[in-house]
Protein backbone atom coordinates (compact mmCIF):
# COMPACT_ATOMS: atom_id res chain seq x y z
CA UNK A 1 0.00 0.00 0.00
CA UNK A 2 2.67 2.30 1.03
CA UNK A 3 4.71 1.64 -2.66
CA UNK A 4 1.48 2.26 -4.40
CA UNK A 5 0.76 5.67 -2.22
CA UNK A 6 4.54 6.28 -3.54
CA UNK A 7 3.68 5.88 -7.04
CA UNK A 8 0.95 7.61 -7.51
CA UNK A 9 2.44 10.85 -5.67
CA UNK A 10 5.33 10.65 -7.87
CA UNK A 11 2.77 10.61 -10.89
CA UNK A 12 0.87 13.30 -9.83
CA UNK A 13 4.06 15.75 -9.32
CA UNK A 14 4.86 14.47 -12.85
CA UNK A 15 1.62 15.52 -14.16
CA UNK A 16 1.90 18.56 -12.90
CA UNK A 17 5.48 19.95 -13.86
CA UNK A 18 5.98 21.05 -17.73
CA UNK A 19 5.98 18.80 -20.42
CA UNK A 20 9.29 20.04 -21.79
CA UNK A 21 10.65 19.43 -18.23
CA UNK A 22 9.86 15.87 -17.86
CA UNK A 23 11.10 15.31 -21.74
CA UNK A 24 14.11 17.01 -21.26
CA UNK A 25 15.29 15.91 -17.63
CA UNK A 26 18.62 14.72 -18.02
CA UNK A 27 19.24 10.67 -17.00
CA UNK A 28 21.73 11.00 -14.01
CA UNK A 29 25.15 9.21 -14.06
CA UNK A 30 24.05 6.36 -12.07
CA UNK A 31 20.87 5.77 -13.41
CA UNK A 32 22.26 5.98 -17.08
CA UNK A 33 25.04 3.40 -15.96
CA UNK A 34 22.45 1.12 -14.36
CA UNK A 35 20.32 1.55 -17.81
CA UNK A 36 23.06 0.54 -19.86
CA UNK A 37 24.21 -2.33 -17.82
CA UNK A 38 21.15 -3.50 -17.93
CA UNK A 39 20.54 -3.53 -21.38
CA UNK A 40 23.84 -5.23 -22.19
CA UNK A 41 23.16 -8.00 -20.04
CA UNK A 42 19.38 -8.30 -21.40
CA UNK A 43 20.20 -8.04 -25.13
CA UNK A 44 23.46 -10.20 -24.37
CA UNK A 45 20.45 -13.13 -22.79
CA UNK A 46 18.78 -12.20 -26.35
CA UNK A 47 21.74 -13.26 -28.15
CA UNK A 48 23.08 -16.50 -26.36
CA UNK A 49 19.67 -17.99 -26.69
CA UNK A 50 20.21 -17.83 -30.36
CA UNK A 51 22.41 -20.73 -29.98
CA UNK A 52 19.12 -22.28 -29.23
CA UNK A 53 17.67 -21.34 -32.18
CA UNK A 54 20.96 -22.40 -34.40
CA UNK A 55 20.91 -26.07 -32.41
CA UNK A 56 17.20 -26.56 -33.56
CA UNK A 57 17.87 -25.28 -37.07
CA UNK A 58 20.90 -27.52 -37.46
CA UNK A 59 19.17 -30.79 -35.36
CA UNK A 60 16.42 -30.60 -37.83
CA UNK A 61 18.13 -30.08 -40.78
CA UNK A 62 20.74 -32.96 -40.72
CA UNK A 63 19.28 -36.14 -40.86
CA UNK A 64 18.01 -39.01 -37.72
CA UNK A 65 20.91 -40.19 -37.04
CA UNK A 66 23.12 -37.14 -36.30
CA UNK A 67 20.90 -35.06 -34.74
CA UNK A 68 22.50 -35.86 -30.84
CA UNK A 69 25.83 -34.99 -31.94
CA UNK A 70 24.48 -31.16 -33.20
CA UNK A 71 23.01 -31.04 -29.76
CA UNK A 72 26.57 -31.83 -28.04
CA UNK A 73 28.25 -29.84 -31.02
CA UNK A 74 26.00 -26.34 -29.86
CA UNK A 75 26.05 -26.88 -26.64
CA UNK A 76 30.12 -27.72 -26.36
CA UNK A 77 30.52 -24.67 -28.98
CA UNK A 78 29.20 -21.93 -26.45
CA UNK A 79 30.74 -23.50 -23.28
CA UNK A 80 34.13 -23.60 -25.20
CA UNK A 81 33.38 -19.88 -26.56
CA UNK A 82 32.93 -18.42 -23.18
CA UNK A 83 35.96 -19.77 -21.22
CA UNK A 84 38.49 -18.95 -24.45
CA UNK A 85 36.89 -15.55 -24.96
CA UNK A 86 37.11 -14.86 -21.22
CA UNK A 87 41.19 -16.05 -20.68
CA UNK A 88 42.35 -14.37 -23.96
CA UNK A 89 40.14 -13.13 -26.93
CA UNK A 90 38.24 -10.03 -25.03
CA UNK A 91 41.57 -8.66 -24.39
CA UNK A 92 42.92 -9.38 -28.19
CA UNK A 93 40.02 -7.60 -29.50
CA UNK A 94 39.45 -5.07 -26.92
CA UNK A 95 42.41 -4.00 -24.88
CA UNK A 96 45.39 -1.71 -26.08
CA UNK A 97 44.53 -2.48 -29.90
CA UNK A 98 45.46 2.08 -30.61
CA UNK A 99 45.40 1.86 -34.38
CA UNK A 100 46.88 -1.82 -34.59
CA UNK A 101 45.90 -5.43 -35.60
CA UNK A 102 45.18 -6.91 -31.86
CA UNK A 103 45.72 -6.06 -28.26
CA UNK A 104 46.70 -7.16 -24.98
CA UNK A 105 47.99 -10.83 -25.02
CA UNK A 106 47.10 -10.95 -21.13
CA UNK A 107 45.10 -13.34 -19.67
CA UNK A 108 41.31 -13.05 -18.03
CA UNK A 109 38.77 -10.49 -18.12
CA UNK A 110 37.86 -8.92 -14.87
CA UNK A 111 36.10 -6.17 -13.19
CA UNK A 112 37.67 -2.74 -12.94
CA UNK A 113 39.74 -1.96 -9.89
CA UNK A 114 36.64 0.87 -8.90
CA UNK A 115 33.85 -1.30 -9.39
CA UNK A 116 35.54 -4.28 -6.68
CA UNK A 117 36.19 -1.24 -4.60
CA UNK A 118 33.11 -0.69 -4.66
CA UNK A 119 31.95 -4.11 -4.08
CA UNK A 120 34.18 -4.23 -1.09
CA UNK A 121 33.40 -0.84 0.43
CA UNK A 122 32.31 -0.50 4.17
CA UNK A 123 28.98 1.15 4.84
CA UNK A 124 30.20 4.66 5.22
CA UNK A 125 32.52 4.30 1.84
CA UNK A 126 29.89 3.52 -0.22
CA UNK A 127 28.81 6.49 -1.36
CA UNK A 128 31.93 7.60 -2.13
CA UNK A 129 33.17 4.43 -4.06
CA UNK A 130 30.00 5.47 -6.05
CA UNK A 131 31.34 8.33 -7.40
CA UNK A 132 34.75 7.32 -8.01
CA UNK A 133 33.46 4.58 -10.14
CA UNK A 134 30.65 6.60 -12.20
CA UNK A 135 33.64 9.34 -12.44
CA UNK A 136 35.80 7.07 -14.08
CA UNK A 137 33.56 4.46 -15.70
CA UNK A 138 32.65 3.61 -19.95
CA UNK A 139 29.00 4.24 -18.39
CA UNK A 140 28.68 0.34 -18.00
CA UNK A 141 29.43 -2.64 -15.77
CA UNK A 142 32.70 -4.06 -17.10
CA UNK A 143 31.16 -7.59 -17.17
CA UNK A 144 28.35 -6.85 -19.12
CA UNK A 145 29.87 -5.61 -21.89
CA UNK A 146 32.44 -9.00 -21.36
CA UNK A 147 29.13 -11.16 -21.64
CA UNK A 148 26.96 -9.19 -24.41
CA UNK A 149 30.99 -9.42 -26.77
CA UNK A 150 30.98 -12.84 -25.85
CA UNK A 151 27.25 -14.26 -27.25
CA UNK A 152 28.28 -12.61 -30.32
CA UNK A 153 31.77 -14.94 -30.65
CA UNK A 154 29.50 -18.13 -30.47
CA UNK A 155 27.28 -17.16 -33.04
CA UNK A 156 30.08 -17.35 -35.06
CA UNK A 157 30.91 -20.82 -33.89
CA UNK A 158 27.67 -21.76 -34.42
CA UNK A 159 27.62 -20.85 -38.18
CA UNK A 160 30.99 -23.30 -38.59
CA UNK A 161 29.09 -26.17 -36.99
CA UNK A 162 26.05 -26.25 -39.41
CA UNK A 163 28.12 -26.25 -42.28
CA UNK A 164 30.18 -28.98 -41.35
CA UNK A 165 27.36 -31.23 -39.71
CA UNK A 166 27.24 -35.24 -40.22
CA UNK A 167 31.16 -35.64 -41.45
CA UNK A 168 33.60 -33.58 -38.50
CA UNK A 169 34.77 -35.17 -35.93
CA UNK A 170 33.30 -34.13 -32.55
CA UNK A 171 36.88 -33.13 -31.10
CA UNK A 172 38.25 -32.02 -34.10
CA UNK A 173 35.31 -28.92 -34.36
CA UNK A 174 35.71 -28.63 -30.57
CA UNK A 175 39.33 -27.77 -31.68
CA UNK A 176 39.15 -25.85 -34.29
CA UNK A 177 36.52 -23.57 -32.19
CA UNK A 178 39.07 -22.92 -28.90
CA UNK A 179 41.17 -21.41 -31.65
CA UNK A 180 38.42 -19.53 -33.88
CA UNK A 181 37.09 -17.63 -30.48
CA UNK A 182 40.23 -17.27 -28.73
CA UNK A 183 42.55 -15.78 -31.58
CA UNK A 184 40.38 -15.85 -34.90
CA UNK A 185 37.38 -13.62 -34.26
CA UNK A 186 39.14 -11.27 -31.62
CA UNK A 187 41.85 -10.20 -34.44
CA UNK A 188 39.19 -9.12 -36.56
CA UNK A 189 37.22 -7.44 -34.01
CA UNK A 190 40.39 -5.92 -33.14
CA UNK A 191 40.67 -4.54 -36.95
CA UNK A 192 37.37 -3.37 -36.18
CA UNK A 193 34.85 -2.93 -32.95
CA UNK A 194 38.24 -3.08 -30.83
CA UNK A 195 39.55 0.43 -33.18
CA UNK A 196 42.18 -0.97 -35.14
CA UNK A 197 43.56 -0.30 -38.38
CA UNK A 198 40.17 -1.03 -40.15
CA UNK A 199 38.07 1.29 -37.71
CA UNK A 200 40.39 4.25 -37.92
CA UNK A 201 39.78 4.35 -41.97
CA UNK A 202 36.06 4.15 -41.07
CA UNK A 203 34.97 0.51 -42.09
CA UNK A 204 31.62 0.51 -40.69
CA UNK A 205 29.57 -2.86 -39.53
CA UNK A 206 27.20 -1.94 -37.05
CA UNK A 207 26.50 -5.24 -35.71
CA UNK A 208 28.92 -7.67 -37.55
CA UNK A 209 27.35 -8.93 -41.37
CA UNK A 210 31.10 -9.22 -41.85
CA UNK A 211 32.85 -9.06 -38.49
CA UNK A 212 30.34 -12.04 -37.35
CA UNK A 213 28.65 -13.38 -39.69
CA UNK A 214 31.33 -13.41 -42.53
CA UNK A 215 34.20 -14.49 -40.06
CA UNK A 216 31.73 -17.54 -39.26
CA UNK A 217 31.20 -18.01 -43.34
CA UNK A 218 34.83 -17.60 -44.70
CA UNK A 219 35.99 -20.35 -41.70
CA UNK A 220 32.84 -22.59 -42.48
CA UNK A 221 33.79 -22.55 -46.18
CA UNK A 222 37.33 -23.21 -45.70
CA UNK A 223 36.08 -26.45 -43.47
CA UNK A 224 33.73 -27.70 -46.11
CA UNK A 225 35.97 -27.77 -49.17
CA UNK A 226 39.02 -29.47 -47.06
CA UNK A 227 36.46 -31.58 -45.41
CA UNK A 228 34.57 -32.57 -48.55
CA UNK A 229 31.07 -33.76 -48.95
CA UNK A 230 29.05 -35.88 -47.25
CA UNK A 231 28.71 -39.51 -48.63
CA UNK A 232 26.27 -39.60 -51.38
CA UNK A 233 25.36 -35.46 -52.10
CA UNK A 234 26.86 -35.13 -55.06
CA UNK A 235 26.22 -38.25 -57.85
CA UNK A 236 28.65 -39.23 -60.55
CA UNK A 237 26.23 -37.54 -63.30
CA UNK A 238 25.93 -34.31 -61.38
CA UNK A 239 22.63 -34.46 -59.84
CA UNK A 240 22.34 -33.33 -56.21
CA UNK A 241 21.06 -36.20 -53.43
CA UNK A 242 18.47 -34.27 -51.14
CA UNK A 243 19.37 -35.36 -47.53
CA UNK A 244 16.26 -35.85 -45.84
CA UNK A 245 15.58 -33.42 -42.56
CA UNK A 246 14.88 -35.23 -39.35
CA UNK A 247 12.40 -32.45 -38.28
CA UNK A 248 11.08 -29.69 -40.92
CA UNK A 249 8.67 -28.30 -37.63
CA UNK A 250 12.01 -27.71 -35.03
CA UNK A 251 13.96 -25.77 -38.30
CA UNK A 252 11.51 -23.58 -38.58
CA UNK A 253 11.32 -23.24 -34.63
CA UNK A 254 15.03 -22.47 -34.86
CA UNK A 255 14.53 -20.14 -37.05
CA UNK A 256 11.78 -18.35 -35.04
CA UNK A 257 14.10 -18.42 -32.21
CA UNK A 258 16.65 -17.02 -34.35
CA UNK A 259 14.60 -14.11 -35.41
CA UNK A 260 13.87 -12.98 -31.95
CA UNK A 261 17.37 -13.28 -30.60
CA UNK A 262 18.50 -11.32 -33.53
CA UNK A 263 16.31 -7.76 -32.18
CA UNK A 264 19.21 -8.11 -29.07
CA UNK A 265 22.23 -8.76 -31.33
CA UNK A 266 21.24 -5.96 -33.95
CA UNK A 267 19.38 -3.67 -30.88
CA UNK A 268 21.97 -3.97 -28.53
CA UNK A 269 24.57 -2.80 -30.82
CA UNK A 270 23.14 0.39 -30.23
CA UNK A 271 25.70 0.06 -26.72
CA UNK A 272 23.53 2.46 -24.60
CA UNK A 273 19.78 2.74 -23.48
CA UNK A 274 20.23 6.27 -21.34
CA UNK A 275 19.09 8.53 -23.67
CA UNK A 276 15.85 9.58 -25.85
CA UNK A 277 18.15 9.33 -28.60
CA UNK A 278 18.66 5.61 -27.94
CA UNK A 279 15.47 4.96 -27.31
CA UNK A 280 14.46 6.31 -30.96
CA UNK A 281 17.46 4.24 -32.56
CA UNK A 282 16.28 0.88 -30.71
CA UNK A 283 12.94 1.61 -32.47
CA UNK A 284 14.48 2.09 -35.83
CA UNK A 285 16.67 -0.63 -35.37
CA UNK A 286 13.88 -3.38 -34.06
CA UNK A 287 11.24 -2.44 -37.05
CA UNK A 288 14.65 -2.54 -39.64
CA UNK A 289 15.27 -6.01 -38.76
CA UNK A 290 12.11 -7.36 -38.56
CA UNK A 291 10.96 -5.32 -42.08
CA UNK A 292 14.26 -7.43 -43.89
CA UNK A 293 13.91 -10.56 -42.47
CA UNK A 294 10.60 -10.29 -43.98
CA UNK A 295 11.68 -9.09 -47.20
CA UNK A 296 14.21 -11.89 -47.19
CA UNK A 297 11.80 -14.54 -47.08
CA UNK A 298 9.38 -13.09 -49.74
CA UNK A 299 12.02 -13.19 -52.15
CA UNK A 300 13.06 -16.72 -50.98
CA UNK A 301 9.75 -17.65 -51.34
CA UNK A 302 9.77 -16.70 -54.90
CA UNK A 303 12.52 -17.13 -56.05
CA UNK A 304 13.13 -21.44 -54.94
CA UNK A 305 11.58 -22.58 -57.68
CA UNK A 306 12.75 -21.23 -60.79
CA UNK A 307 16.54 -21.18 -58.87
CA UNK A 308 16.57 -24.48 -57.38
CA UNK A 309 13.87 -26.22 -59.64
CA UNK A 310 11.93 -26.99 -56.34
CA UNK A 311 9.94 -24.89 -53.39
CA UNK A 312 11.90 -25.52 -51.37
CA UNK A 313 10.98 -24.88 -47.68
CA UNK A 314 14.42 -25.06 -46.02
CA UNK A 315 16.02 -22.44 -48.68
CA UNK A 316 13.15 -20.19 -47.71
CA UNK A 317 13.93 -20.17 -43.95
CA UNK A 318 17.60 -19.64 -44.92
CA UNK A 319 16.16 -16.49 -46.92
CA UNK A 320 14.76 -15.04 -43.45
CA UNK A 321 18.50 -15.78 -41.90
CA UNK A 322 20.08 -13.93 -45.00
CA UNK A 323 17.73 -11.42 -44.55
CA UNK A 324 18.90 -10.43 -41.25
CA UNK A 325 22.66 -10.81 -41.92
CA UNK A 326 22.67 -8.40 -44.80
CA UNK A 327 20.90 -5.74 -42.96
CA UNK A 328 23.16 -6.17 -39.56
CA UNK A 329 25.70 -3.80 -40.84
CA UNK A 330 23.58 -1.28 -41.21
CA UNK A 331 20.41 -2.12 -39.23
CA UNK A 332 19.87 2.03 -37.88
CA UNK A 333 18.26 2.86 -40.99
CA UNK A 334 15.87 6.54 -40.80
CA UNK A 335 14.67 5.66 -44.11
CA UNK A 336 13.03 1.96 -43.40
CA UNK A 337 12.21 1.24 -46.88
CA UNK A 338 15.53 0.62 -47.33
CA UNK A 339 15.52 -2.59 -45.15
CA UNK A 340 13.06 -3.96 -47.50
CA UNK A 341 16.00 -3.51 -50.61
CA UNK A 342 18.17 -4.78 -48.27
CA UNK A 343 16.93 -8.20 -46.80
CA UNK A 344 15.13 -9.09 -50.28
CA UNK A 345 18.32 -8.79 -51.67
CA UNK A 346 19.62 -11.13 -49.07
CA UNK A 347 17.18 -13.55 -49.78
CA UNK A 348 18.07 -13.53 -53.22
CA UNK A 349 21.95 -13.97 -52.43
CA UNK A 350 20.96 -17.12 -50.06
CA UNK A 351 19.12 -18.34 -52.92
CA UNK A 352 21.75 -18.39 -55.95
CA UNK A 353 24.40 -18.99 -53.18
CA UNK A 354 22.46 -22.58 -52.92
CA UNK A 355 22.61 -23.22 -56.15
CA UNK A 356 26.08 -22.02 -56.55
CA UNK A 357 27.40 -24.41 -54.18
CA UNK A 358 25.40 -27.10 -55.65
CA UNK A 359 27.01 -26.30 -58.94
CA UNK A 360 31.02 -26.27 -58.11
CA UNK A 361 29.96 -29.19 -55.67
CA UNK A 362 30.85 -27.70 -51.95
CA UNK A 363 28.60 -29.37 -49.40
CA UNK A 364 26.37 -26.94 -47.08
CA UNK A 365 24.60 -28.92 -44.25
CA UNK A 366 22.45 -26.06 -43.40
CA UNK A 367 23.09 -23.47 -45.85
CA UNK A 368 25.19 -21.06 -43.83
CA UNK A 369 27.95 -19.88 -46.26
CA UNK A 370 24.78 -18.37 -48.59
CA UNK A 371 22.75 -16.83 -45.64
CA UNK A 372 25.82 -16.10 -43.56
CA UNK A 373 28.94 -15.23 -46.05
CA UNK A 374 27.58 -14.02 -49.05
CA UNK A 375 24.76 -12.17 -47.39
CA UNK A 376 27.32 -10.52 -45.04
CA UNK A 377 29.48 -9.64 -47.82
CA UNK A 378 26.10 -7.79 -49.45
CA UNK A 379 24.86 -6.18 -46.14
CA UNK A 380 28.34 -4.51 -45.48
CA UNK A 381 28.27 -3.36 -49.23
CA UNK A 382 24.58 -2.29 -48.84
CA UNK A 383 26.35 0.52 -45.97
CA UNK A 384 26.91 2.49 -49.11
CA UNK A 385 24.05 2.57 -50.60
CA UNK A 386 21.68 3.92 -47.51
CA UNK A 387 24.31 4.87 -44.60
CA UNK A 388 27.15 6.72 -45.62
CA UNK A 389 29.67 3.86 -46.05
CA UNK A 390 32.75 4.20 -48.18
CA UNK A 391 32.97 1.57 -50.93
CA UNK A 392 36.48 1.57 -50.69
CA UNK A 393 36.84 1.14 -47.18
CA UNK A 394 34.09 -1.22 -47.11
CA UNK A 395 35.69 -3.36 -49.82
CA UNK A 396 39.09 -3.52 -47.91
CA UNK A 397 37.56 -4.51 -45.07
CA UNK A 398 35.83 -7.21 -46.71
CA UNK A 399 38.63 -8.33 -48.57
CA UNK A 400 41.09 -8.24 -45.34
CA UNK A 401 39.01 -10.36 -43.37
CA UNK A 402 38.13 -12.38 -45.96
CA UNK A 403 42.09 -13.08 -46.44
CA UNK A 404 42.88 -13.43 -42.92
CA UNK A 405 40.11 -15.66 -42.05
CA UNK A 406 39.84 -18.43 -44.78
CA UNK A 407 44.02 -18.28 -44.94
CA UNK A 408 44.49 -19.43 -40.94
CA UNK A 409 41.06 -21.22 -41.08
CA UNK A 410 42.99 -23.42 -43.52
CA UNK A 411 45.78 -23.76 -41.99
CA UNK A 412 44.32 -24.42 -38.45
CA UNK A 413 41.93 -27.23 -40.22
CA UNK A 414 44.70 -28.66 -42.28
CA UNK A 415 47.12 -28.86 -38.67
CA UNK A 416 43.98 -30.92 -37.36
CA UNK A 417 43.57 -32.98 -39.89
CA UNK A 418 47.40 -34.55 -39.56
CA UNK A 419 47.40 -34.18 -35.76
CA UNK A 420 43.69 -36.12 -35.38
CA UNK A 421 42.20 -36.34 -38.30
CA UNK A 422 38.80 -33.99 -39.69
CA UNK A 423 36.28 -36.41 -40.73
CA UNK A 424 34.76 -39.53 -39.51
CA UNK A 425 34.73 -42.79 -40.83
CA UNK A 426 32.97 -44.40 -43.62
CA UNK A 427 30.95 -47.09 -41.27
CA UNK A 428 30.36 -44.01 -39.05
CA UNK A 429 28.79 -41.90 -41.82
CA UNK A 430 26.66 -44.54 -42.56
CA UNK A 431 25.75 -45.66 -39.40
CA UNK A 432 25.54 -41.94 -37.60
CA UNK A 433 27.67 -40.05 -35.72
CA UNK A 434 24.83 -40.44 -32.86
CA UNK A 435 25.49 -44.44 -32.61
CA UNK A 436 29.10 -43.88 -32.92
CA UNK A 437 30.28 -41.11 -31.41
CA UNK A 438 27.64 -40.63 -28.75
CA UNK A 439 25.89 -43.87 -27.88
CA UNK A 440 22.81 -41.63 -27.56
CA UNK A 441 20.63 -41.81 -30.16
CA UNK A 442 17.87 -38.60 -30.64
CA UNK A 443 15.09 -40.91 -32.30
CA UNK A 444 15.77 -44.08 -30.66
CA UNK A 445 12.19 -45.53 -31.97
CA UNK A 446 13.70 -45.38 -35.62
CA UNK A 447 16.75 -48.50 -36.26
CA UNK A 448 19.64 -47.30 -37.33
CA UNK A 449 20.58 -48.86 -40.66
CA UNK A 450 23.82 -47.67 -42.42
CA UNK A 451 22.83 -46.57 -45.56
CA UNK A 452 23.73 -47.46 -49.43
CA UNK A 453 25.94 -46.08 -51.47
CA UNK A 454 24.11 -43.78 -53.86
CA UNK A 455 27.12 -42.51 -55.87
CA UNK A 456 24.73 -43.42 -59.15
Amino acid sequence: MHMLLEILGLAAILAILPASAVALAPVGAETGFVLNTFAFLIWGALVMWMCAGFTMLEAGSVRKKNASVICMKNIGLYSITALAYYVIGYNIMHVDVDGGFFGSPSLFRGSSADEIALMNAAPDAIDQARETLLAGSSGHATMSDWFFQMVFVATTASIISGTLAERVRLWSFFLFVAVQTAFIYPIVGAWTWGSGWLAEMGFQDFAGSTIVHSTGGWAALSGAMLIGARRGRFRKDGTVRQMPPSSVPIVTLGVFILWLGWFGFNGGSQLALNSATDAVALGNIFANTNIAASAGLVVALVLSKPVLGRMDLLATLNGVIAGLVAITAGPDLVDHQWAILIGGVGGAVAIAGLRLLETVRVDDGVGAIPAHLFAGIWGTLAVCIAAGGNLFVQLTGIVAIGIFVFGVSTAIWMLIDRLIGLRVSPSAEQLGKDFVELGVEAYPEFVAVPEADDDD
